[in-house]
């Protein structure tokens, strides 16, 4: 749980609910419970999502607000690793995600730029004087 902050990637509720449907779409309700979503990181609203699956249980180190709101809202439950650990000591019935790491900001700026086909982002938006000289 010690992880970098790059580690800690945020995830939506949207994606979340993504998952835990694809997860869950084959499941006999009568049989079994839906898997606990783990995320080692922040779990994020997303106004995407108009309606939020019904009794989705969610463990993570940081929720939003409204995302909190939401899940309760919905008849989940929004669990602590502490809450997690006394009810899957072992880890049965989870399921653990993670968001993006690659979707930082940082990351669309690597590569080289000016290269055919390369759409990488430059640090600097406009080139300045050196275009009025004819340099470009």
């Amino acid at each position: 749980l010690l992880e970098s902050r790059e580690n800690r990637a945020p995830i939506s509720l949207s994606r979340i609910a993504t998952c835990m449907r694809r997860k869950t779409c084959w499941m006999n309700p009568a049989k079994t419970t839906a898997p606990i979503a783990v995320i080692v990181g922040e779990v994020l609203d997303d106004i995407r999502l108009s309606k939020v699956p019904k009794g989705l249980r969610v463990c993570a180190l940081r929720f939003t607000r409204s995302a909190r709101e939401r899940i309760v809202g919905a008849g989940g439950d929004c669990l602590t690793f502490d809450q997690l650990a006394m009810i899957a000591p072992t880890g049965k019935n989870t399921f653990l995600m993670r968001g993006r790491k690659k979707g930082e900001e940082k990351y669309k700026h690597f590569g080289a730029a000016g290269v055919p086909n390369g759409h990488v982002k430059p640090y600097v938006s406009s080139r300045g004087a050196e275009v009025g000289r004819g340099k470009r």
